[in-house]
């Protein structure tokens, strides 16, 4: 079946409410019919995170935190140990998630990798990942911020996946009164040649957009067709979240307005439709009470869930049981399966390091995803 070439007036027109959203809504399930079938996947994993000091203060985000107020980094015994915990879970992934470059803004953080023998945050997480990967046999997925190829290189070889958001596309969004003003890596630009620097180092990568943050509808539907080109120019995006923005207590959007879920629903459908039929759509379950609700609007994954660990970045919202997940999946007319942090479309000596790749193929059953009998509960 061929489909039309999503038209960005139209996708405005959609998002805007100027057209009925019902076909769109219709057409993006038809769309993840055709492209991946009624599977919908999800990663068992076990969230780390690895330091809480960052470079960067966003007015939105609860993760990052100043010295003396929560700001530290993880002891390879503390990885080591939820690592371990995640592994007796039947957990696959291991989601390095950390503040970005931290040693560059902030003395404790030089003085920390000082101890460990290392000048860059970087090359911790590298060690982090070899040591989690060799001890405990999970699979890394690091969100280190942004990447050169020179870190890509370092990652690699134990990592089997990567990420991080784009976001939103627009550089109005750094500006004074805006959500990431003042910041050093919220800059489109340096975000996108992250994304590049994945296809050129091979890397399956993760990224997407937040929604809700102060973008306008036009910059929603811009940043979509950003990452269909990015996605069409080197096959290194493996997965495109859509994100609902979460208000946090105690951040300067504490009290900006959240988006509204069938709202939400037209901007997952709109990814569908924009990314194309074989493109993988995940939207965070643990972010919207009514979370089944995007499956009719053509999302083919719920992204990384963990039975062990918060969401220390949303750590408002806890992740649903597997159980529920599993039952709500069931109920739409679909059938849950776990994954790696890899798609199996990317397991392959292009994509993965020849170290990795070998533990990567015997984790999979022949469809590229994990046995269901390994997942326990």
């Amino acid at each position: 079946m061929t489909h039309p070439a999503a038209d960005p007036g139209l996708a405005l027109d959609y998002l805007v409410g100027r057209v009925d959203d019902e076909p769109l809504l219709h057409h993006a399930g038809v769309l993840r019919d055709e492209g991946r079938g009624r599977v919908v996947t999800y990663s068992r994993k076990v969230f780390i995170p690895l330091t809480t000091l960052c470079v960067d203060s966003c007015s939105y985000c609860t993760f990052a935190k100043p010295p003396g107020q929560g700001g530290v980094y993880l002891v390879p015994e503390q990885v080591l140990a939820i690592a371990a915990a995640g592994a007796e879970r039947g957990c696959t992934e291991a989601l390095f998630t950390l503040g970005d470059r931290p040693e560059t803004r902030w003395s404790q953080a030089r003085e920390f990798l000082e101890t460990q023998g290392m000048t860059t945050t970087l090359e911790y997480v590298a060690a982090m990942s070899r040591l989690v990967r060799e001890e405990t046999g999970l699979f890394p997925h690091a969100n280190p911020g942004l990447l050169d190829d020179a870190a890509m290189g370092l990652l690699r070889p134990f990592n089997v996946s990567m990420g991080m958001m784009l976001e939103n596309v627009s550089p109005r969004l750094t500006e004074p009164g805006m959500p990431h003003h003042g910041t050093v890596t919220k800059h489109p630009a340096d975000r996108i040649a992250t994304i590049e620097s994945a296809g050129r180092v091979r890397v399956p990568f993760t990224t997407g957009i937040l929604v809700g943050i102060g973008e306008r509808p036009d910059e929603i539907v811009d940043s979509l067709f950003m990452l269909r080109r990015l996605a069409d120019r080197d096959g290194a995006i493996q997965e495109v979240i859509v994100q609902n923005f979460r208000a946090k207590a105690d951040t300067r959007m504490r009290r900006s307005a959240e988006p509204v879920p069938r709202w939400f629903a037209r901007v997952v459908a709109l990814a569908r439709w924009v990314m194309g039929p074989e493109a993988n759509i995940q939207v965070p379950p643990n972010l919207t009470d009514d979370f089944g609700q995007y499956l009719a609007a053509g999302i083919n994954d719920w992204g990384g869930v963990s039975p062990v660990t918060i969401d220390f970045v949303n750590p408002e919202a806890p992740w649903p049981h597997l159980g529920m997940l599993e039952e709500r999946t069931r109920l739409a007319g679909f059938e849950l399966r776990p994954r790696l942090p890899v798609y199996p479309e990317y397991i392959d000596p292009t994509w993965i390091d020849s170290g990795l790749l070998p533990s990567v193929m015997a984790a999979v059953d022949e469809t590229g995803l994990v046995p269901a009998e390994a997942a326990v509960g």
